[in-house]
């Protein structure tokens, strides 16, 4: 099993409210960019639903440089309607989703921390600052 030491967040990048499926994304990535599998491990979706991307063995295409030891955690959205400027455009279901899967995550690989994309990257995604809101995550130790 490959040793996970970061857990990265990132965004579509779509419009808010813009369902985007599991398959659309897959799409980008193959027929897009000539990749394997969409790049993503997790993707959460408007109603906070988790879609299964690659393995969690397998190496992500999410985060050049960073693939090897991480996690790619992607939130559908990401972008205001006009989708002309990234915005925080996560659900409450998402948001929900999100803290559950990052806590189970943590719980599985004890040594990894929350990250946003754009800490490795010159982008907005994932929108917000994943490092600071998921701290606590980064943070958590199982008391048994």
């Amino acid at each position: 099993m490959r040793r996970i030491n970061k857990l990265i967040v990132h965004c579509s990048a779509t419009r808010e409210k813009q369902p985007v499926s599991l398959k659309t994304i897959r799409s980008w990535h193959v027929d897009g960019r000539g990749w394997k599998d969409v790049g993503y491990h997790y993707i959460i979706h408007l109603d906070g639903k988790i879609s299964k991307g690659r393995s969690d063995s397998i190496l992500g295409a999410h985060v050049k440089g960073h693939n090897t030891d991480s996690l790619g955690i992607c939130y559908i959205g990401g972008m205001d309607a006009d989708n002309n400027h990234a915005k925080d455009t996560r659900t409450c279901a998402q948001k929900d989703s999100l803290d559950a899967l990052l806590l189970t995550l943590k719980q599985m690989h004890p040594d990894s921390t929350v990250y946003s994309h754009n800490e490795f990257s010159n982008k907005a995604c994932p929108s917000f600052d994943a490092t600071a809101e998921y701290k606590w995550i980064s943070s958590y130790e199982e008391d048994c």
